[in-house]
């Protein structure tokens, strides 16, 4: 099934026209997001916590300190929210009213369970770094036994989801479109500086090429 079917949960209720359902555009903000938001209520108080996230296929990865709520509410099989939402322009109309953001979001919907095989976890750990940076998983050193017990991973199935999403200019009043006032896109991109060694590294030690590489692309993009 390439869609989501919509359902209370995941329809777009606020400007339906930008609501996506499709598991592709969903899934391709999900990967492009470093940072997701996990939502959830314990005891009646709700809670959001921002953390890094991977996706195995259908199934999102979250991985957290073994003693961490977050981890422990998901681990008991509560069901639980989660965010990505990526800015791509402000968007200054001729009004205040109509100023608004470009940007690209995915909602999730889901319960979770703990991965408790050890092949799984570490597995589960390799696609986490492999997701932030190509390569270097095979390059830097693997957890020991104590770092090893002290994460906690689950893996969310992704039961429902949808994305929001708005482009282009902004969207004046016809009344306004012959105001003396600037009207306009200010583009908004994520960029990657130079590296900067760790005051250990010693004097030209090279950069691994799987970290050049991958600065090369992201200039390419």
């Amino acid at each position: 099934m390439n869609a989501f079917p919509k359902t209370r949960r995941n329809k777009v209720l606020r400007m339906p026209k930008r609501g996506q359902y499709e598991r592709e555009q969903v899934y391709e903000i999900v990967d492009a997001g470093l940072v997701c938001h996990v939502a959830f209520v314990q005891e009646g108080q709700p809670f959001v916590i921002p953390t890094l996230h991977a996706r195995d296929g259908d199934t999102l990865l979250l991985h957290g300190s073994s003693a961490s709520r977050m981890i422990r509410h998901i681990a008991s099989g509560e069901p639980i929210c989660v965010t990505v939402t990526l800015l791509d322009g402000i968007v200054l109309a001729r009004s205040v009213f109509n100023h608004s953001i470009n940007y690209r979001s995915a909602m999730l919907y889901g319960t979770g369970t703990l991965i408790d095989d050890p092949d799984e976890k570490m597995a589960a750990l390799a696609r986490f770094t492999e997701r932030l940076l190509p390569g270097r998983w095979d390059d830097a050193r693997l957890p020991n036994r104590k770092e090893f017990k002290a994460t906690g991973i689950v893996a969310v199935p992704i039961d429902t989801a949808s994305a929001k999403v708005r482009t282009g200019p902004p969207i004046d009043e016809p009344e306004d479109v012959d105001l003396p006032v600037w009207a306009g896109v200010i583009p908004i991109h994520q960029t990657f500086g130079d590296p900067i060694p760790e005051q250990n590294v010693p004097d030209g030690f090279a950069m691994p090429q799987y970290l050049t590489d991958f600065l090369d692309h992201q200039s390419d993009v």
